[in-house]
């Protein structure tokens, strides 16, 4: 394992780890949580790695396991150090959805679809700030700033030396929302337009007239990572909680389905046509 990887990715592969080294030893999450007088719900969250793993956990799981090789359990012990480190996210304080951050920091590729807004990654900062004001009419201005500075930094995974692939299919109520004023919109979707020249970032617009689609249940967002050792996940965004689907059976449902949206949706040339159109409009 190389140092760099980031906590949430090493957090993730620790835990797939001791899933796998409790599999082998034929036990449940619940008959491990029996034996370590801890709650089933801990072992399922050191499992998925939504939660820091201490050294003690591993100490304790690896004792449950009988894992003799003491070098495994000294790499186990080592990446549970690891993973207690801070990603660059952290130093903006409490961020809701710094799992899915520390994710996409890591991952290959991004397939996203978007029903009601432009995605994060091709916001402009004054767009951004409008949608997350918009969110949580209720958020101190300092707060909005900071998540508004956490989108941008973010924004760099797609301007790096080795970039982040990214796919968006935009329903057209994307364009067709006036966020703020139609001078953010027509910024926004010039913006958009300037991004799609990148050769690692295609854009497709989901017209009103396709009806109905496989898109109707919401946003979702494929994340797919360069290390064999790391499954694809399907991340959906909820209020006050996201869902993190890893099963093979789910990724590989959710991957149809956006092939689906990528099939129904208008081509490259139309897309940038389209969103070319609908700036010009904005800005009469």
């Amino acid at each position: 394992m190389t140092s760099n990887v980031n906590p949430t990715v090493r957090r993730r592969r620790l835990g797939q780890e001791l899933r796998r080294l409790r599999e082998e030893k034929g036990m449940t999450a619940e008959q491990v949580a029996e034996r370590l007088l801890v709650s089933q719900s801990k072992i399922s969250r050191l499992e998925n790695g939504r939660r820091s793993i201490s050294q003690r956990d591993v100490r304790d799981l690896c004792g449950v396991y009988e894992v003799e090789d003491q070098r495994m359990v000294d790499a186990l012990m080592e990446m549970a150090k690891d993973s207690r480190q801070q990603g660059w996210w952290h130093a903006f304080g409490d961020i809701p959805y710094s799992v899915y951050i520390g994710l996409e920091t890591d991952a290959e590729s991004l397939r996203v679809y978007e029903p009601q807004i432009v995605t994060g990654l091709l916001q402009t900062r004054s767009y951004a700030e409008a949608i997350i004001r918009g969110a949580q009419p209720e958020t101190p201005d300092a707060e909005i700033d900071k998540r508004v500075q956490v989108r941008l930094r973010r924004q760099e995974r797609i301007t790096a030396e080795s970039p982040l692939r990214l796919w968006a299919v935009l329903d057209e109520a994307c364009l067709r929302r006036v966020v703020e004023s139609k001078t953010v919109m027509r910024e926004q979707l010039e913006h958009l337009i300037e991004m799609t020249q990148l050769p690692h970032i295609t854009v497709q617009v989901l017209p009103f007239d396709v009806g109905a689609h496989s898109g109707l249940n919401g946003q979702y967002t494929l994340l797919e990572f360069e290390d064999a050792a790391d499954s694809s996940v399907v991340y959906i965004e909820g209020v006050t909680s996201d869902l993190y689907l890893e099963k093979a059976t789910d990724v590989q449902k959710y991957s149809v389905m956006y092939e689906h949206l990528r099939a129904q949706a208008l081509n490259v040339e139309q897309t940038r046509q389209l969103i070319s159109d609908m700036a010009k409009e904005y800005a009469r």
